[in-house]
């Protein structure tokens, strides 16, 4: 069964004045700025992976205990 297409463009997208909130207007950022958000989120980003890499170190140390474990036997 093939699925219906709507033919009414107006159908296919909702009125945004249903209840949202208006977009904020655009702000025109200047070249510093934009370099300077960008450098925040890589260092988000780059203390989100250390968090990772510390959780996965942990995990494979525990995992070394345990071969060193199952070779002993």
């Amino acid at each position: 069964m093939a699925a219906q297409k709507p033919t009414d463009p107006k159908a296919a997208h909702p009125p945004t004045s249903g209840g949202k909130p208006e977009r904020k207007p655009w702000k025109k950022k200047t070249p510093v700025e934009v370099v300077l958000e960008q450098a925040d989120k890589l260092k988000a980003e780059i203390a989100e992976t250390e968090e990772e890499l510390k959780a996965k170190r942990k995990q494979l140390q525990k995992f070394e205990e345990a071969r060193k474990l199952f070779e002993g036997m």
